[in-house]
């Protein structure tokens, strides 16, 4: 016998024990929020900390593809999934002793990323309090120095597209863009001429000080589109939230549906598996109200100065031992995150790390009990991180997990050996042709075929002549490293 498709109707009129929210009934909550980026690790975070606030029955969330630089499935399968589902999904939570199933509830609407139109209705009604986002670093189409890149191919045409639809005043809004800062900035537009009122941006990608960066990108967007009244609007209605998020949520497997299946006896085609661990930590002012996220774990900070720390513990200890582990550990023929933690030549240069970042953290943070604990979660098999995955788009992250703490330590005169091995793991992958996926992939083809691909590749993390000049054998180190990581390499064919 077939089992039912988990759906709002099929839940509430189920009398199994199946595990589902407190709020079993077929009325979804009503769309107040709007979410960018519908991966897995959105569903597992945000979607999740909203079903469970004590206020979970007044927020629903319209959820869009995160329109991304490559073509995935959380652009288009999964939004179509999801809806067919009435947005419900199975969040697995799986540590070493078995597994925590729950139906998440949240999101009431899921659409494809293309779906412009859709997105500026959303961003425009008058319900909608706060719009979130897990679009990856590469999203915001940022340079090394923060700021958004005009030169970028994407936004050059989104800006184009902005420009001549904000100076013929186009009535239902300009749709058609495919960046993140393009499609917002359309739907902030949209939202100012409705007058629908204030509203909060809460991004949660792992950049140092993400609230600040979206604001002066769009500030920035606006203003070269030749809407000084929108960039007006922003600065004196639209809030921007830093955030700190932390919880491992890796690919599902093609077995977990079948899983849940088992256990539930509901069919659901778009479940996500993640570990028990999480975090998220907020900073900023929300004008139009927020769901109440402390009441299912989440910090809420008042000064968002406060943030940074934590963003950099998570940011450096845990991201940044991830690129270390995936470059390195796809050279040495690692597949997923607990294999590679189990090699000792691995795991050496990973505490190397950990040492150097925490030596940049203030000390009330516990830098070491924090690793302690990130080792454990680490080595948890069950979860199965897999390193070409964390691999994607090393380019930007490099920029913002290794390259801060390998700067400093170098100035301070120490030899970085955590950090020099993670650069130095990211250039020998390129130069072995590793199957690496980067949203600047031109870029780095280029670097590859340069007379010094070595030197190339350190420039796009922000290893340039610049950086290392007053750096002594700092770039003969690195070099040094590549070679021999390029020489030992034994990846999976």
């Amino acid at each position: 016998m077939t089992a039912p498709l988990l759906t709002r109707a099929a839940l509430a009129a189920s009398r199994r024990g199946s595990p589902r929210p407190a709020a079993a009934t077929p009325t979804p909550p009503p769309p107040r929020l709007v979410h960018l980026g519908l991966g897995a690790f959105h569903r597992a975070h945000q979607a999740w900390y909203t079903a469970r606030a004590a206020d979970a029955a007044d927020w629903g969330v319209v959820a869009f593809g995160g329109r991304a630089p490559r073509s995935t499935t959380a652009d288009t399968d999964v939004p179509a999934l999801l809806a067919a589902q009435d947005g419900l999904f199975t969040l697995v939570e799986r540590g070493g002793a078995g597994d925590e199933l729950t139906i998440v509830d949240s999101i009431v609407a899921s659409h494809p990323g293309p779906r412009t139109d859709l997105l500026n209705a959303a961003v425009a009604d008058a319900r909608t309090a706060v719009v979130t986002l897990t679009v990856t670093e590469a999203g915001y189409r940022a340079t090394p120095a923060g700021e958004i890149d005009l030169d970028d191919d994407g936004v050059r045409a989104d800006l184009a597209l902005l420009r001549a639809g904000f100076a013929a005043g186009v009535a239902d809004g300009v749709t058609g863009a495919t960046t993140t800062p393009g499609r917002l900035l359309a739907a902030l537009e949209h939202r100012r001429r409705a007058g629908a009122g204030p509203i909060a941006l809460v991004p949660c990608d792992n950049l140092p000080g993400n609230g600040a960066l979206l604001r002066t990108s769009l500030l920035t967007l606006a203003q070269a589109a030749g809407s000084g009244v929108l960039a007006d609007w922003i600065t004196g209605e639209v809030a921007f939230v830093s955030t700190s998020v932390d919880r491992i949520t890796p690919r599902a497997q093609d077995d977990l549906s079948a899983l849940v299946e088992r256990e539930t006896g509901w069919r659901d085609a778009v479940p996500v598996v993640t570990e028990p661990f999480s975090d998220w930590v907020l900073a900023g002012d929300f004008p139009a109200g927020r769901p109440a996220w402390e009441t299912s774990g989440a910090r809420v900070l008042t000064d968002a100065r406060a943030l940074e720390a934590f963003e950099n513990r998570k940011l450096w200890l845990l991201n940044g031992a991830h690129s270390l582990l995936a470059y390195a550990g796809l050279l040495a023929g690692r597949a997923s995150v607990a294999e590679a933690v189990t090699d000792p030549a691995l795991l050496a240069p990973v505490r190397a790390w950990w040492s150097e970042a925490a030596r940049h953290l203030p000390a009330a943070l516990d830098a070491d009990a924090y690793a302690a604990q990130l080792l454990s979660r680490f080595r948890n098999h069950r979860v199965e991180h897999r390193l070409l995955q964390i691999s994607a788009d090393g380019s930007a992250k490099l920029r913002v997990r290794i390259v801060p703490v390998l700067l400093a330590e170098t100035a301070a005169g120490r030899e970085a050996v955590g950090a020099e091995t993670a650069v130095a793991a990211w250039v020998a992958a390129h130069l072995r042709e590793l199957p690496l996926v980067d949203a600047a992939g031109e870029a780095v083809a280029a670097a590859r075929a340069a007379a010094d691909p070595v030197g190339a590749l350190l420039a796009l993390v922000g290893l340039d002549d610049g950086a290392l000049r007053d750096r002594a054998g700092l770039a003969d180190r690195i070099r040094e490293r590549v070679r021999v990581l390029v020489e030992s390499a034994r990846p999976v064919t």
